[in-house]
């Protein structure tokens, strides 16, 4: 499914092989809209597609985190102004879950993961669009979905859809993707 969506930003160096996506980014790449800090970075590594109506995104990852800020997993974009990214980001040397919705303004927020033998497990994250709301979840070390965020966000008829990676304060973070779908299905509990 990787080979047949497009780059904004393409990165330094990727690769695709048996459907699995492996990319090293570029040096402070990040997706950020003024809130807190004042600043505006549009530059983070995103692979998409375009998408319509209601869907469910899903996607397997994981990183080699190291450095503050260090993030991987999905975005939903309608335009610079207007997108979602969710996935995993490295801070204060832990890694969480994350949520970043942005309406001219991005808003942050975060729930922290638990180290398994001194490493991070891969994470699997979902977006679930209907209509103007977008449901995040994420799957717990015990197979539930956890609800991580639901956020209201005009997306359009049309938007675009696909796997991110960013890394603020460094060059060379790498994230590996498996397992991408995108089906029309929305699950029965979206508010698992």
């Amino acid at each position: 499914m990787f080979t047949d969506m497009a780059w904004m930003n393409e990165p330094p160096s990727w690769t695709v092989e048996d459907g699995v996506l492996t990319v090293t980014t570029g040096d402070r790449k990040d997706f950020w809209r003024h809130t807190h800090y004042g600043f505006v970075h549009d530059d983070g590594h995103f692979l998409s597609a375009e998408a319509t109506g209601d869907f469910t995104v899903q996607v397997t990852f994981d990183g080699d985190y190291l450095e503050q800020y260090d993030q991987a997993g999905l975005m939903l974009r309608a335009d610079e102004e207007n997108w979602i990214k969710t996935g995993t980001e490295f801070v204060g040397g832990g890694l969480n879950v994350s949520a970043v919705v942005t309406r001219g303004h991005s808003d942050w927020s975060v729930v922290s993961l638990p180290r398994t033998g001194g490493s991070f497990p891969p994470v699997t994250i979902r977006a679930i669009r209907t209509g103007e709301t977008v449901n995040v979840q994420y799957l717990d070390g015990w197979g539930a979905w956890r609800l991580l965020r639901l956020a209201h966000l005009p997306l359009g008829g049309t938007c675009r859809v696909g796997v991110m990676c960013c890394s603020p304060q460094r060059e060379g973070f790498r994230a590996v993707f498996r397992d991408y779908s995108i089906t029309p299905e929305i699950p029965e509990d979206t508010h698992a």
